[in-house]
């Protein structure tokens, strides 16, 4: 059978690359030297398994479907590999869509109090619960302490005053006993034939003036209390405002109570990166504006649309698993697990309802906006060894898998793929393989090339990527 793709240089074309001359060159050299006394590169040329089976000519090696892949080789060619799984894969749904951050993963800070804004961190800054986000020199903070100082002074000074018209309100009444006793002798004397009319006359003018200054005292006390009890309110009123502004603040080491009257500084309440900062340093912030937003990247779920058509097979509860993107430097297999929640809507006229899956654990590669696919496993079927469907690729009619070898890493396996059922990512292989063996996945083109014709040819990769037949 004529040798083909022997060469990087074949390969190179048959693919649509440019060779240079000199490497050309090179290769050919090491071509005739193969053919005849051998490389010159310390590699055996012969065939595999001399003697096995016995050999068509002198020298020649018994056929078999292994191809050496060392290190070197495999980052050259970019060889990566994925492991056979056990799948249900007649009954897997697969929708893109992607992650999204959770209502909970964004909190905004804002300024209870107007003045200008002195920013303490930076865009995408990572931040701690206690951390200072900035500061506001506002004149409404200086205020509220202002009058929670004269309102706690007007409560004080209730104390002495009604203290001292308690005496007055006593002093009042004891005067007031004093001339009703002076009116009963009075009447007890005039009752009994002595007395002057013009004395009693005078007692009683006096205990009614009496009665009228203590009525006035005790109106005066009442005042007292009350204002005393308005005082006292108000002031639990603007502490309570000051102690939420500073919780609301959220700093832990006393920023605010450290700092002057009128700086009132803002701090980090829960961990989070820096997303938005809305105000240029110094810039003066209006009440309740918004400073800046922090977010935790963490909090994400998947967001998916599924066909209303599939609501019959679809329920909350389901296994599901967030596949990343195909054709990216991801391991296919890095994936994440999850149960299926269903949206609470749907949209009528794309015909669609949303699918949510919240990770159990994330992997490096899942942020808010990344492209993925969500896998439901719908109920019914039985799991099957399933391979990614790119590790398969097609020799004319056949579908080439290239299994690497358990015995040696360094060697893969060229075999024709027993395939089953695929579900346009996955493919069920129903022989020849086992769970966990490494399939090649990255580089299984250019091994389809090198040994398309020659299956059943021994052969190896040069560190340069030079395809030969035969062993080391």
């Amino acid at each position: 059978m004529k040798n083909s793709f022997t060469t990087l240089s074949k390969i190179l074309l048959i693919s649509g690359l440019a060779l240079s001359l000199p490497l050309a060159l090179t290769l050919t050299g090491c071509e005739k030297k193969d053919a005849a006394h051998g490389s010159d590169d310390g590699h055996d040329h012969g065939r595999e398994g001399a003697g096995a089976g016995g050999a068509g000519k002198e020298g020649e090696a018994a056929p078999t479907n292994r191809v050496d892949i060392p290190a070197s080789v495999r980052q050259n060619l970019g060889i990566t590999f994925a492991k056979v799984e056990s799948r249900n894969v007649a009954q897997t749904l697969r929708v893109p869509g992607r992650f999204e951050l959770l209502p909970t993963a964004r909190r905004e800070y804002r300024t209870p109090l107007s003045g200008r804004v002195e920013i303490l961190v930076s865009q995408y800054q990572k931040v701690e619960p206690g951390t200072p986000l900035y500061r506001v020199d506002a004149s409404g903070w200086r205020d509220l302490h202002e009058q929670i100082s004269a309102t706690r002074a007007r409560a004080e000074s209730m104390v002495p005053l009604m203290a001292a018209q308690a005496d007055h309100e006593k002093s009042l009444a004891e005067k007031v006993t004093l001339w009703q006793d002076r009116l009963k002798q009075l009447d007890e004397l005039r009752s009994a034939g002595g007395g002057s009319a013009t004395q009693a006359i005078e007692a009683r003018a006096t205990l009614n003036a009496s009665q009228s200054e203590l009525a006035v005292a005790r109106g005066r006390s009442a005042e007292l209390a009350a204002q005393r009890s308005q005082a006292e309110s108000d002031l639990r009123s603007l502490t309570a405002r000051h102690d939420v502004m500073t919780r609301g603040a959220g700093c832990l080491d006393g920023h605010n109570a450290a700092a002057p009257d009128s700086i009132y500084t803002v701090c980090a309440v829960e961990p989070g990166i820096v997303e938005t900062i809305g105000l240029t340093p110094g810039a003066l912030a209006e009440e309740n504006g918004l400073v800046l937003t922090l977010v935790q990247p963490e909090k994400i779920r998947f967001h998916a649309r599924g066909l209303q058509a599939d609501l019959g097979r679809l329920r909350g509860g389901l296994p599901a698993r967030i596949a990343p993107p195909q054709g990216g430097s991801v391991d296919l297999q890095d994936a994440m697990t999850g149960v299926l929640q269903l949206g609470l809507g749907a949209e009528a006229d794309e015909r669609t309802v949303d699918l949510l899956v919240t990770p159990e654990s994330l992997t490096g590669w899942a942020r808010a906006g990344v492209s993925a696919h969500m896998e439901v496993t719908l109920a019914g079927g039985t799991p099957e060894l399933a391979v990614p469907q790119s590790a398969v690729v097609r020799d004319g009619a056949r579908g080439i898998i290239f299994r690497r070898d358990p015995a040696n890493p360094d060697k893969v396996i060229r075999m024709e793929a027993d395939l089953g059922l695929s579900d346009g990512r996955w493919v069920v292989i129903a022989s020849g393989v086992k769970e966990g063996d490494e399939i090649v996945l990255g580089g299984n083109f250019q091994l389809m090339l090198a040994t398309s014709g020659s299956t059943e040819k021994a052969g190896h990769f040069h560190s340069d990527g030079t395809f030969h037949e035969g062993s080391h």
